[in-house]
Order: structure tokens, then sequence, then C-alpha cells
């Protein structure tokens, strides 16, 4: 497929609220009128950024899965977002990805943002995790991980990368230098989506939200504001991109170490 209809979903999120957080975001997406192939939420998208704490536990089978699975069947389209998820008895910030026929792939966050404490709750990931999804190689990342491109370095595995967040108002500028950055460097489609609305703890979220495509060219911006956004990706762009200027023939070799 040459084209990838992706639903943005950049919402207010409540606070340690995940019943009401999923009703939320299904209405969000009941009220688009077209069809889609992928959908994307936020980081923490049922209870915020740290504010899982006091809530019952959820595992691969839980509540927020099964719900995210039925929402991609009743819509023929991938759904995607991270959301708090414990594993033999560890807790992680876990990127979900459930394609329409109920397959699921997951990435758990490996940079975890030690400055709001996450280090201390969260296990950290091992793993990049690259989703084959219509003909698409997806990089999935989440939020603190935009800040090192080494991890999020294109080694020609990819043709889009997507990252979810909670990131605050005060850095929004590093956010959006960041993602443009990613795109030009890696020559790839990048997806920030953000939140709106303030936390539990007072923190503020700008949204702002964006679309880059292999040139870093700016193609969606949502604003500040709670909204959806319809963007359609176009995969030939980034082999006509990459063939027209080959940079990454030239970029250096190396190698990530194991953080465990």
């Amino acid at each position: 497929m040459n084209t990838l209809k992706t639903l943005l979903v950049q919402a207010q999120l409540g606070w340690k609220d995940p019943a009401r957080n999923r009703e939320h975001l299904q209405s969000l997406v009941s009220g688009v009128d077209a069809a889609f192939d992928l959908v994307v939420f936020p980081e923490t998208f049922t209870t915020g950024f740290l504010g899982d704490e006091d809530l019952p536990e959820e595992d691969m089978h839980g509540p927020t899965v099964r719900w995210m699975k039925k929402l991609a069947a009743d819509h023929g389209c991938a759904v995607t977002g991270s959301a708090v998820i414990v594993e033999e008895g560890l807790r992680y910030n876990r990127m979900v990805f459930v394609t329409p026929e109920g397959g699921i792939s997951h990435y758990d966050k490996r940079h975890l943002f030690a400055f709001g404490g996450e280090n201390r709750r969260y296990a950290s990931g091992t793993k990049r995790v690259i989703v084959k999804y219509l003909g698409w190689r997806i990089n999935l990342q989440v939020c603190y991980d935009l800040r090192f491109p080494a991890w999020c370095r294109n080694r020609d595995d990819y043709d889009l990368m997507l990252l979810v967040a909670n990131w605050p108002t005060r850095r929004v500028h590093h956010w959006s230098s960041l993602l443009e950055a990613r795109a030009i460097e890696n020559q790839s489609w990048v997806i920030g989506l953000n939140r709106v609305g303030e936390d539990g703890n007072g923190i503020p979220y700008p949204g702002r939200s964006v679309v880059h495509d292999p040139l870093g060219a700016c193609v969606a911006d949502l604003g500040e504001n709670e909204n959806c956004r319809m963007v359609e990706l176009d995969h030939s762009m980034v082999g006509q991109i990459r063939r027209k200027l080959p940079f990454q023939a030239d970029a250096d070799k190396f190698t990530l170490e194991n953080i465990r």
C-alpha cells in the first residue's frame, strides 16, 4: 500500500481513570467520518504519565488491550499507544500495536525519564521494535526516546518513526526541534503524538502533535487543543528521497550495548 491513512488523536487524558479515558478516546475515534488504516493515541493514554499508582495492575490480557483489539476490529484498522503493563512482576511503559485481525506487537520504553522518577517505577525495555504493517516498516518509540538519536537511528530498517508522548509545555521547543531533526537525519516519516490538558500533578501539556515528511517538512500540526486529524503518508516518498539523497551510505557504523 502506497499511502497510510493515519488518525492522530490528540486527547486530554483523565488522571488515574482508565475506564473514562477508554470511553473518551473511543468517542473521539467514532466521531471521525472517514476510513483510516491506523489510529494513534498518546503515551500512557489510560492513566496519564505516572498516574497508575494505586490502580489495579493490567497485563496483556487486561481491559486496555482487550479494548484496543475490539476497537481495531470494529474500525478495520490498527490501533496503537502506550499503557502501563505488568509482566512477570515488572511494570513497563509499553507501546502496544494491535492489527485489525487481532495481532499484537509491543515495545517497552527504553529510555526512562529519571528526572521525573520513571526509572524508579518502571523497568526499561531492551529491544528496538519495528512493526510491519500494510507494507510499511514502523519504528515504535515513546516520549523520552526522542532525545537519543542513536536509538532512533535509521539502519535502512524503517519508513516511519512513530512516537507517542506526554511531553510538557515547558519543553515544547525541544519537542518540535527534535522531531524535525529525527525526520531529516533518518529520511523517514516521523509522527509525534502528544496529549493536551493538565495532569494530576499540575503539569500542563501543549499538544503540538506533528507529522514530518522524510525531508523534514511539517505537513500537519494539531495545535494546542484536543482534536483528531487524518494524515495520509506517502510510502513512495521515502524511497525517492533516499535514492536522490543517499546520505545513509556515509553514516557511521555502530552497535548499542544491552542495558541489562
